[in-house]
């Protein structure tokens, strides 16, 4: 069994090698017949375009550029190699709505109000990013999944933008010289999968890395096997869109970002603060200023995003937003970051009452301290109670590594990642990522640790105070149990 977690050194000599095989094709061409004629020209360079390229539950460190053995993405590695990988990027929530509620709105997702639960409303009182770039003069516009899944009665259309049949027919009517922003949805790799096309993509099972929290049986190989076969379809549809940019002559002056929303849709991850369910795969490629290679271990999270693309443009940021832009890191120029914050409040309608599982945790470098705000509830959800979607422990998503476990976990080999998954967890948690990746000794309670911990739990709630969020005065607050669910 393998780590899913290459060190950093792996990743930059795997961004070197892919940088050196690719000869930057397009941009190269794009940078050279395009910038410095406009220079000498005397021409002032067009705005800078946006393409946001979003996968639906697609979880470091899966990619190539990452080390990863058995998923292939050449795309996101070229990307890669062409700007900058992010090593340590995390969504604000791990969970869709809020983390693309935070992704559009530069904020944590504890300021949205019901934004910051799956299956709700965000009040058209937030500004987004795309409708602040189209107030501007800015194009803009969407394809499948953008914000949610939850309704939008207040907004003329979905906040991510307007819909269109493709990437394609937006572009065929584009306007020369007007700058668009677009948002690239996609639904992979969201479950449920078609074994049929884990089947065909010829993917080893013997190649995928199992992690330690995951029973190593050949139905979890098969089951990741699905998963990375739609990672791989993401990564064409990117790749596509791409080739778009470079026959259009668009490349040069388009700032890209390739991610995906949160942690994959596993047991102990999808909906879960651990690393598992956070971190998650990041490039950005703006030519020009982004030096091709460029390696960032800086601490990210998807709120920096929004604050990031105003920047880009020209633009000022809005005092409201958490999120800081990235255009210092990509120039190295960024200050250190102590840590960031990820949080969530209610997911799926997994427990009687429709109670939320509320938590905040605080991630540096090398600590993950976690709050359970009610550690007598089920973080996974009540082991009783099925409403038929995603069955009991209504959190994890359903799907075939989730029967094995329930249906299994009697049997020795199946207890603990069963007990990991779905057991009730303490008021706190904290784990050393240096030694442990996973999450899976907490050292809370062990009195050598109780000096971290302690400064942990006041960088959490100092930080919590400076951002408004209502758990830091009344921690058991029920404001997010009582808002209105749409699934």
């Amino acid at each position: 069994m393998s780590s899913r977690h290459p060190d950093g050194k792996d990743i930059r000599r795997r961004t070197m090698l892919i940088s050196g095989m690719s000869g930057l094709a397009g941009i190269t061409g794009a940078l050279a017949l395009g910038t410095p004629a406009r220079a000498a020209s005397g021409e002032p360079d067009p705005p800078v375009n946006v393409l946001l390229a979003i996968a639906d539950d697609w979880g470091y460190p899966d990619a190539g550029a990452y080390g990863s053995r058995a998923a292939r993405t050449p795309t996101f590695d070229r990307l890669a190699a062409e700007g900058a990988l992010f090593t340590h990027a995390f969504c604000a929530a791990p969970s869709c709505t809020p983390s693309r509620n935070a992704l559009l709105t530069g904020q944590a997702p504890h300021r949205l109000g019901a934004g910051a639960n799956l299956w709700s409303e965000l009040p058209a009182t937030f500004d987004v990013y795309p409708a602040l770039l189209e107030q501007t003069g800015y194009r803009v516009g969407r394809i499948r999944k953008g914000y949610g899944p939850g309704v939008f009665p207040q907004w003329p259309h979905d906040p991510a933008g307007p819909g269109f049949p493709s990437f394609g027919e937006f572009l065929d009517q584009q306007p020369e010289r007007t700058p668009f922003c677009f948002w690239l949805g996609s639904s992979d790799p969201h479950r449920p999968y078609d074994p049929a096309l884990g089947e065909q993509s010829g993917i080893d099972p013997a190649s995928v890395d199992v992690p330690p929290y995951l029973p190593d049986t050949p139905e979890v190989r098969a089951d990741v096997v699905n998963y990375l076969a739609e990672v791989e379809r993401f990564d064409r549809e990117v790749g596509d869109a791409l080739r778009l940019l470079d026959e259009r002559g668009l490349a040069g002056n388009t700032l890209v970002v390739m991610t995906g929303d949160h942690g994959w849709p596993w047991p102990r991850a999808k909906a879960n603060t651990y690393d598992a369910g956070t971190r998650v795969p990041l490039a950005i490629r703006w030519p020009g200023r982004a030096t091709p290679g460029t390696v960032i271990d800086r601490l990210t999270v998807l709120s920096d995003l929004a604050p990031t693309f105003l920047h880009a443009a020209g633009l000022p940021v809005p005092a409201a937003m958490t999120g800081q832009s990235l255009l210092p890191a990509l120039s190295g120029t960024a200050a250190p970051r102590e840590f960031v914050v990820v949080e969530r409040e209610r997911h799926a309608r997994a427990r009687e009452g429709n109670l939320a599982y509320p938590v905040r945790a605080l991630r540096t470098d090398r600590w993950l301290y976690i709050r359970n705000f009610f550690p007598e509830r089920w973080p996974a959800g009540d082991p009783d109670f099925d409403l038929g979607l995603q069955g009991v422990f209504g959190d994890i998503d359903a799907g075939p590594t989730k029967t094995q476990l329930l249906e299994n976990r009697h049997r020795p080999e199946f207890a603990r990642a069963f007990r990991l998954a779905t057991g009730k967890r303490p008021k706190e948690e904290l784990y050393d990522l240096a030694s442990d990746p996973h999450s899976l000794d907490d050292l809370a309670d062990r009195p050598g640790y109780a000096a971290v911990r302690t400064r942990l739990r006041k960088q959490l709630q100092s930080w919590m105070l400076g951002t408004g969020d209502p758990r830091a005065v009344d921690p058991r607050t029920g404001f997010w149990d009582d808002v209105a669910y749409y699934g």
